[in-house]
């Protein structure tokens, strides 16, 4: 799709270039029933008041766009995206990008946000997390022509580039890990079933369970300490409870480590606990948690490369970024005979 100019306003409005700019930047010199039809003829083109000037210049933003469909009061407390977005502006600061982040309730309102910075030229490209299987955003970034980078595995991003993390090597790692402590009953608390990666973590898990003749049970959650609590609490709360859990973030983890020793269970004596995405505050707590680490933010670093590669118009391809490999600390340790 080709992006609506000034002059393509003018020329459906029937007004020369210099009228519009009057309309849309609200200065005299028009008459108030032209201005309407201007406006009208820009609505309806998707030509964006606030655009006027950089229209005419044809200039780039300098800013790369990212949404993220979680509620604004979580984000502070996900480490993940914390050091995600430190490595993006790690590389774009080194190109005098910026980032513009937007949280949005749905989909709908994420394609939304798209078509309305690519009509405007508020971003030159955009990063895309959280895919889905049959992710809309995919078709229609793909449509708009808007340069865009899929933070997810290629089998989900279409004809877009991706940077992605083989989750299914990590989660075979961590349960073979387990499986050779002794354990036998191992049971994850897992993310948002929708996503792909989530998906990928699941598909895996069962798997590697049945190979190994291990009994498993994944417990989808919404990613945050309060449902991870809930689900800590029905998996332990089983006459066949599990001797390890496996959590699909560092936050319920630790959620789930409170949830033990609310129950009366010795960590890592009675119950195993590994988190996936190390932080800061899997050491700070006690025991250390044992976690699939991996360098988040150098992740976010390689994600803005890839952008801006792309934005310059450069050829991309999709790109494997190293997986998370698992740091042994006091949370895991055989079970009890």
């Amino acid at each position: 799709m080709k992006r609506p100019t000034i002059a393509d306003v003018a020329r459906e409005a029937g007004v020369s270039k210099g009228a519009v700019s009057y309309a849309l930047n609200g200065l005299p010199g028009v008459s108030e029933t032209t201005r309407q039809r201007i406006l009208a003829t820009a609505d309806s083109l998707g030509f964006r008041a606030n655009s006027a000037a950089r229209a005419l210049a044809g200039a780039a933003s300098k800013v790369v766009g990212l949404t993220l469909h979680r509620p604004p009061k979580t984000l502070g407390l996900e480490p993940f995206f914390m050091e995600l977005i430190s490595g993006l502006e790690a590389e774009l600061s080194i190109h005098s990008y910026a980032l513009l982040l937007q949280m949005v309730t749905d989909h709908d309102s994420e394609i939304a946000a798209y078509r309305r910075w690519w009509s405007d030229r508020s971003v030159d490209g955009v990063l895309v997390c959280d895919v889905r299987t049959g992710d809309e955003r995919i078709a229609a970034l793909a449509g708009l022509g808007l340069p865009a980078v899929v933070i997810g595995p290629p089998s989900a991003s279409g004809p877009l580039a991706s940077i992605w993390s083989d989750d299914g090597v990590s989660l075979i790692e961590a349960v073979e890990y387990l499986a050779a402590l002794g354990h036998k009953r191992i049971a994850r608390v897992g993310g948002i079933s929708g996503l792909v990666h989530t998906a990928i973590r699941t598909e895996t898990f069962a798997a590697t369970g049945t190979r190994l003749g291990l009994t498993t049970v994944t417990v989808p959650t919404d990613y945050t300490g309060e449902d991870g609590a809930r689900a800590t609490r029905r998996l332990l709360s089983s006459p066949s409870r599990p001797t390890a859990l496996i959590y699909d973030n560092d936050i319920m983890a630790i959620a789930g480590l409170a949830v033990a020793q609310e129950m009366g269970l010795a960590v890592p004596g009675d119950l195993s606990i590994i988190a996936w995405d190390d932080s800061p505050i899997c050491r700070l707590v006690h025991p250390p948690l044992t976690a699939m680490t991996r360098d988040i933010s150098a992740y976010g670093t390689h994600a803005a490369r890839l952008l801006l590669s792309a934005i310059d118009g450069k050829p991309v391809t999709s790109m494997h970024d190293e997986p998370a490999h698992l740091t042994p600390r006091g949370s895991t340790a055989p079970p009890k005979s």
